[in-house]
C-alpha cells in the first residue's frame, strides 16, 4: 500500500531536515562567558539554599491562602503545560513539510525552509529540556509538598517513578523558561511578555502545592541551559542564528510569507507514481 503524496513528501522533508540538523558543525559559536557560568552556579546554590531556608515556609504559606486564590492559580498553571507550545509548533512543522515540494519556486522554497528552521528550533528548544526533566524528575524521586501527613522538603524515593514523587525539577517551570528564552530569541519584542508569563507559571506551581520553590528554580535552570544549548547547536550549523554573536537572522517579510503560502496552496501537486 503506497503512502499519500503529502505524507510521503512530509517524510522526505523531515528526513532532509534531520540530515541538516545533524550535519557536522560549520562554525564555532562564541565561548560560554564566565558570567553565564557564574549565573548557573548561583542558581544551583540558590536551589540548594531554598531547600533549607524557603521550601517548607513557602508550602505553609501557599496552604494558608484562601481557596479562591488557589483555584485561580489552578487554572493559570495549566497554561504551563508543554502541549500549549509543542502541539501548534508540531502542526506547523507538519504543514510546512507536507506542502514544500521541489517544483516550487526558489523564493518560496527559501521562505518555507526559513519558517521550518524557526519552528523546528522552537519545538526542539522547548521539547528537549522538557523531555530531559520528565525523565530526571522521576529518577530523583523528590516528594511533592504535603505528600503524607506533613510537608517534608527532604523526602526522596529515587527511581520510584511515581507522580507524587516527581517534584524536582518542575516540568512547568522548565517549559515556561524554555519558551521565554526560545521565543524571545527569535522575537525580541516578545521577551517581556514571555518572561512575565514564565514568572506567573512558576509562582502558580508553588501556590497550587505541586512544587517547592527549589523545584521551580531547578526547572528554570534546566529550561534556560537546555534552550541555550539548542540555540548553540543551531548556530554551529548555520541555522537561524549567527555563530558570531548568536543573534537570530531576520524573518522573511510578511509579503514574502504570504506570497509563498499562496503558491504552496495553489500549485498543482506531483502525481504519485503507480
Amino acid at each position: 500500500m503506497s503512502l499519500p503524496d503529502w505524507l510521503r513528501n512530509a517524510l522526505n522533508n523531515f528526513a532532509q531536515g534531520y540530515r541538516v540538523l545533524t550535519r557536522p558543525p560549520r562554525a564555532k559559536p562564541p565561548t560560554v562567558t564566565v558570567g553565564a557560568i557564574v549565573a548557573a552556579i548561583i542558581m544551583l546554590i540558590v536551589t540548594v539554599a531554598s531547600m533549607f531556608l524557603v521550601d517548607a515556609a513557602a508550602s505553609d504559606w501557599a496552604r494558608s491562602l484562601p481557596q479562591w486564590i488557589r483555584d485561580v492559580f489552578g487554572q493559570i498553571t495549566n497554561f504551563g503545560l508543554s502541549g500549549w507550545f509543542l502541539f501548534p509548533f508540531g502542526f506547523v512543522l507538519l504543514y510546512l513539510a507536507a506542502l514544500t515540494w521541489p517544483a516550487l519556486s526558489r523564493g518560496t522554497q527559501a521562505v518555507m525552509a526559513t519558517l521550518t528552521v524557526r519552528f523546528g528550533f522552537l519545538f526542539l528548544a522547548i521539547g528537549v529540556p522538557g523531555l530531559f526533566v520528565a525523565i530526571v524528575k522521576r529518577l530523583i524521586g523528590r516528594a511533592r509538598p504535603y505528600v503524607g501527613d506533613h510537608d517534608n522538603p527532604f523526602a526522596y524515593m529515587p527511581f520510584i517513578w511515581r507522580p507524587d514523587y516527581a517534584s524536582m525539577p518542575s516540568g512547568h517551570a522548565t517549559t515556561a523558561a524554555s519558551a521565554a528564552i526560545a521565543i524571545g530569541a527569535i522575537c525580541p519584542r516578545a521577551r517581556a511578555v514571555m518572561w512575565l508569563y514564565a514568572l506567573v507559571i512558576m509562582l502558580s506551581r508553588v501556590v497550587v502545592l505541586e512544587h517547592h520553590p527549589s523545584d521551580v528554580i531547578a526547572g528554570a535552570l534546566v529550561g534556560t541551559v537546555g534552550t541555550l544549548l539548542v540555540r548553540r547547536w543551531f548556530a554551529a550549523r548555520g541555522l537561524m542564528f549567527s555563530a558570531i554573536d548568536l543573534r537570530a537572522f531576520p524573518w522573511p517579510s510578511w509579503k514574502r510569507i504570504r506570497a509563498a503560502l499562496r503558491e504552496v496552496t495553489s500549485a498543482p501537486r506531483p502525481r504519485q507514481k503507480p
